[in-house]
């Protein structure tokens, strides 16, 4: 389609114009990314600070997300993240025919801060294993997330957890079999930058925090979890008596 100058219109409005109707016709499906500026100036025959406006113009209706470094993307549904009971992480993403991943970043054991120790009801300075974790929806980040286990009631842990990739099986390895939510604290904030390289978005995007602790049938604490939510993909959906995300 081409433009039409000195009609009235904008040049920068009317490639946004077009850009929409091109997306509303493509399928479904992440990460679909549009082409670059540079594609774009060569196509319209504009100058890049007018393919830029039509591009935030897009961004700021929810259209597009700009990742810094990477382009642009169309930004499909926001995932409804249920934050319940006895919900787990992949589990909730399948219902909505979702194909969820769980990658461990690294692990490493420290001494408990008093945040953490309280939430594991263990001795301030005592050794706790850290599994740090990326969390993907169809290959598309949605979460960056830090496990913390008493490294005494769990020897071994981030070895295990490397071979199965889900807490759960890990969990059951040390003999329990179930597990629930029993607080989350949810809040908002600007990521750091290594939460916003993590999560493929700008620093300028909230993320969502929850901190949990999930506690075995007795009602002792097992973990204590601190988990990234990338807002613009992402939705915590509170159910019922809602805890939060399992895992």
């Amino acid at each position: 389609m081409e433009l039409s100058r000195g009609q009235g219109v904008s040049l920068w409005r009317q490639i946004e114009q077009i850009l929409e109707g091109e997306i509303a016709e493509r399928p479904p499906g992440t990460d679909i990314q549009l082409p670059t500026e540079q594609e774009l100036v060569a196509r319209f025959d504009v100058n890049r600070h007018t393919i830029r406006r039509a591009l935030a113009g897009l961004q700021e209706r929810g259209l597009i997300r700009i990742e810094q470094g990477r382009g642009s993307f169309v930004q499909d549904d926001i995932i409804d993240y249920a934050l319940g009971r006895r919900v787990r992480f992949s589990e909730n993403l399948s219902r909505q025919s979702r194909t969820p991943t769980r990658r461990l970043l690294r692990s490493l054991e420290v001494p408990a801060d008093p945040a953490v120790a309280e939430a594991l009801g263990i001795r301030r300075g005592e050794a706790v294993t850290v599994l740090e974790t990326v969390g993907e929806a169809d290959s598309e980040r949605m979460c960056l997330s830090a496990h913390y286990f008493s490294s005494a009631r769990f020897p071994g842990i981030a070895a295990h957890y490397q071979a199965s990739a889900s807490i759960t099986d890990t969990l059951r390895h040390y003999g329990i079999e179930d597990y629930h939510r029993r607080i989350t604290r949810i809040t908002a904030r600007l990521p750091t930058g290594e939460e916003a390289r993590y999560l493929h978005q700008p620093r300028s995007r909230p993320v969502l925090v929850t901190e949990a602790v999930d506690a075995a049938p007795d009602g002792t604490a097992i973990s204590y979890g601190l988990s990234r939510f990338a807002s613009d993909r992402v939705q915590l959906v509170v159910e019922g008596s809602a805890d939060s995300p399992g895992r």
